[in-house]
């Protein structure tokens, strides 16, 4: 039984290397065109450069998306990057349309390709097409369930991956094929430029009735009817493992180091812990289950994998996330006097009780000593995000390490 890989979502430089230090077998970014995050930082040539070598002395893959539905326009520009991408060297592209793949053929004919959730990979005779042209791992749709995963399993060749999500928001247009965007706005979320209209409030309003809105009810709950809780399987490892999934994906390529750090340490430990006792694993489910709690989160579901979602899956009161944490900044480096260097990320002030998160699994419970600008000059308190501060936490601090303060007062 193989050990799968566990995959991050990286949306800039800094959040790249905390996946990697906090327990990544992989990453997978966007650059600076032809992904479908368009929203995020992204990467430019030179930071994915700097992205994969600090990985690669890690022993941490780097994947690069190159996901969208291509138009005719595209297509040159697709090229181009592509050319640009021989002397990057990322270990594999995540690719979604037939033409994009045939160009990554054409410049790249040495390049692990991946096919993306994007594709409509719904069935082992899709995996085995893929296959017969060259990719070497395929995502599968969201609305699979795990009976239909281990039976694309049993059905495709030994050196075929397969790769699922296992945490992390879902579509309600599961495989992200969404049109409504587009129609709304004019961003098109298949070319990276969605705007979450599956998170709105809507009404009705009736053909000879212009102007007179109704609202939409699901039972007494409200008129969210598109906003989906998010999937989290961390209770339901073994099962992934069963299903024979390769690699076990975390969406959020716009989300904070936090949350890159948080998801990754915690199933890195759920993983490991499976693999080393089940036991071991069950015994500390709660730990898991708190630490994923600290990031934020729209309540969870278990989405296709043991069945059709019903309308328990969906949350009909608020577009809001639960934010029972808030994260504060990581730590840059440490001078003489013990003191971390962070780039201050939300307020906090000398005296408050806050958290530093390590990517070993300790969690430490400091109170905040003292507050240095970039002077040297003390500070009451750090209220301007981004701003460089030194701070005094009484406690070893390393490079990498996260602070955050509990908002459960």
């Amino acid at each position: 039984m193989r050990k799968p890989e566990l995959l991050i979502p990286a949306g800039s430089l800094d959040v790249l290397k905390t996946a990697v230090v906090y327990g990544a077998d992989a990453v997978y970014l966007g650059g600076e065109a032809f992904g479908l995050r368009a929203k995020a930082k992204n990467f430019t040539n030179e930071e994915i450069s700097e992205g994969i070598a600090f990985a690669h002395e890690r022993g941490v893959k780097v994947y690069i998306t190159a996901n969208i539905l291509a138009h005719n326009s595209d297509l040159p520009g697709v090229e181009a990057y592509f050319e640009e991408l021989k002397t990057i060297g990322p270990d594999a592209l995540i690719i979604s349309d037939p033409g994009v793949f045939l160009a990554a053929k054409r410049v790249l004919p040495d390049m692990e390709l991946h096919i993306s959730t994007q594709a409509n990979n719904t069935n082992y005779g899709t995996y085995q097409f893929w296959h017969e042209l060259g990719a070497k791992r395929v995502v599968s749709a969201r609305e699979l369930s795990l009976a239909e995963i281990k039976e694309i399993r049993a059905h495709i060749p030994e050196d075929m991956e397969t790769e699922s999500f296992i945490h992390g928001a879902m579509c309600i247009s599961y495989s992200g094929r969404c049109l409504l965007s587009n129609y709304f706005t004019g961003r098109d979320a298949n070319q990276g430029a969605c705007t979450h209209p599956c998170r709105w409030k809507y009404s009705i309003m009736e053909e000879t009735r212009p102007g007179e809105y109704m609202p939409v009810y699901e039972n007494d709950r409200g008129t969210f009817i598109f906003n989906s809780k998010d999937l989290c399987m961390i209770e339901y490892i073994p099962e992934m493992i069963d299903a024979g999934i390769d690699s076990f994906k975390i969406e959020g390529r716009m989300k904070t180091a936090l949350y890159a750090a948080t998801m990754a340490r915690t199933y890195r430990k759920a993983i490991d812990d499976c693999f080393k006792d089940p036991a071991l694993y069950r015994e500390h489910m709660d730990w898991y289950k708190a630490e994923i709690g600290k990031c934020t989160y729209r309540e969870y579901t278990t989405g296709f994998y043991f069945g059709k979602p019903d309308s328990e899956t969906q949350i009909y009161d608020n577009s809001t996330y639960v934010k029972n944490y808030t994260y504060l900044g990581t730590v840059e480096s440490v001078n003489g006097q013990g003191h971390g260097r962070i780039e201050q990320k939300n307020k906090f002030s000398v005296g408050e009780e806050i958290e530093v998160m390590k990517p070993d699994g300790t969690n430490l419970f400091v109170t905040v000593k003292a507050i240095y600008d970039g002077e040297g000059n003390w500070r009451e308190s750090a209220p301007h995000a981004r701003e460089i501060i030194d701070v005094d936490l009484g406690v070893s601090l390393e490079s990498y390490d996260i602070l955050r303060r509990s908002e459960m007062r």
